[in-house]
């Protein structure tokens, strides 16, 4: 008998990646509902946007952020800022139900104590991707990356500290939390061109909430 066969009965499943990186599917299935809720009210004050890379690329992922410091990239850089460059007003306040499941993913993930004063919110069409980068930008490495799918399938790539080391592909699902810290904190990762697909919730697209300790 194999775990897959009875993966419908456990809830959820926690799939290890590596050292200081583990997969909790459908961690976040029982909360969609108010996360979906809390997204719309974060897009609503903070409209999601294509940002341009330093080297001049427009971003295939539309994002936004909420928290007291908001990820940016334009041909200045990439920084974490308090305020919203499009608005010039801060950025919307992190909802109690995104800042409650970081931490609990994090606890799970053996992490305790994880407070997440950032959230990117990132919603992926079909076609969109994300190339194999680290997570460099913010100030403290010993708090751990929290990742939230929510919607339609992606392919997760999580490589090594180098970027050629060789990348793990793995299945994302709704719901499904990826928590990577320790000496996993600067492994490279990106997601594979997403295919195209259909959720009751969300229709054609994939939205991921990435919670970070930047300042």
């Amino acid at each position: 008998m194999t775990q897959d066969l009875f993966d419908d009965q456990l809830d959820p499943v926690l799939l290890p990646l590596g050292p200081g990186a583990v997969v909790l599917r459908r961690f976040a299935t029982a909360d969609e509902s108010a996360l979906l809720d809390a997204v719309r009210q974060v897009i609503e004050q903070a409209p999601l946007r294509h940002m341009v890379t330093p080297g001049g690329f427009r971003m295939s992922v539309a994002m936004t952020n909420c928290g007291d410091l908001g990820w940016v990239s334009d041909p200045t850089g990439y920084r974490y800022d308090p305020t919203d460059p499009q608005s010039g007003k801060a950025w919307p306040r992190m909802p109690d139900v995104f800042a409650r499941l970081a931490t609990e993913a994090a606890s799970h993930a053996g992490f305790e104590g994880f407070v997440p004063d950032a959230c990117l919110v990132n919603r992926y069409e079909p076609g969109a991707r994300l190339s194999l980068h680290q997570d460099r930008n913010e100030r403290d490495y010993g708090q751990p990356i929290v990742s939230v799918s929510i919607g339609i399938p992606a392919v997760f790539l999580f490589g090594g500290a180098a970027r050629s080391h060789k990348s793990q592909r793995v299945p994302l699902e709704h719901g499904d939390v990826v928590v990577w810290g320790g000496p996993a904190r600067l492994h490279y990762h990106g997601v594979l061109p997403l295919k195209e697909a259909e959720h009751p919730l969300t229709g054609a697209c994939r939205f991921n909430l990435t919670f970070r300790c930047a300042g």
